[in-house]
């Protein structure tokens, strides 16, 4: 994949949302309004989509990030579920969303289904149903934690930050595609990511309008109840 000012901004955008969040939990010791739920998916997303780390070298770039987005995601897994005294601050009965069920199995026949209709059985490859699935499960990765969010309804501020980083990563994926649709003589068009890419942001786009109301008005954040007109 080549790089350009889109690509490397998603990238630093992601990677300053890992660094707001890990941040947060290290120095304030609180998980409250995190869902840990979220994480674990993300950890499956990476997990399943950096499988060539074994097969293929791009550049040392590419394999520090991916790398670094499966540690610092499993760490951040780890130090909410069992890590004292962040574990005891996480609200269990406010991140109930059944991931494992609703998200991960779903995305898993989808992948299944849709690659062997492109490519069928007898030319089924792993790595890249594996890297299928996980461009399904990513662009859901994200439920559980708005669900909090919307049962917490005050949002703390680096949380917001940490979301807005996230949200702001996939947004600039897009502008990255566009470009390079337009500027790269040979590139491949791939109409799951593009789908499951404009899913993501959308469902970022109702935390976007409500996080830059508040920076606009300086006051706190707060997501509005099902009753709020």
């Amino acid at each position: 994949m080549s790089m350009n000012a889109f690509r490397l901004c998603g990238d630093m955008s992601h990677v300053f949302s890992i660094i707001v969040l890990l941040l947060r939990l290290r120095v304030a010791k609180n998980a409250s309004g995190i869902s840990v739920r979220t994480h674990e998916l993300f950890l499956v997303v990476f997990v399943t989509r950096y499988l060539d780390l074994f097969t293929t070298y791009y550049s040392l770039y590419n394999s520090v990030m991916k790398v670094m987005y499966i540690v610092t995601t499993a760490s951040i897994v780890y130090m909410i579920r069992f890590s004292q005294p962040i574990s005891s601050t996480y609200d269990k009965a406010q991140d109930t969303f059944l991931h494992w069920k609703f998200a991960v199995a779903p995305c898993a026949i989808i992948a299944t289904v849709t690659t062997l209709i492109g490519h069928g059985f007898a030319r089924l490859d792993f790595i890249e149903l594996c890297w299928t699935f996980s461009i399904y499960l990513e662009s859901i990765a994200i439920l559980p934690q708005l669900i909090v969010l919307q049962r917490y309804r005050e949002v703390e501020n680096l949380t917001g930050n940490y979301i807005f980083f996230m949200g702001s990563y996939r947004a600039l994926y897009i502008l990255n595609w566009i470009y390079r649709a337009y500027h790269e003589p040979y590139y491949q068009h791939h109409w799951v990511v593009y789908i499951c890419g404009v899913l993501q942001t959308m469902l970022y786009a109702d935390f976007f309008y409500y996080y830059l109301k508040s920076k606009a008005k300086g006051g706190k954040f707060s997501l509005p109840t099902n009753h709020t007109s």
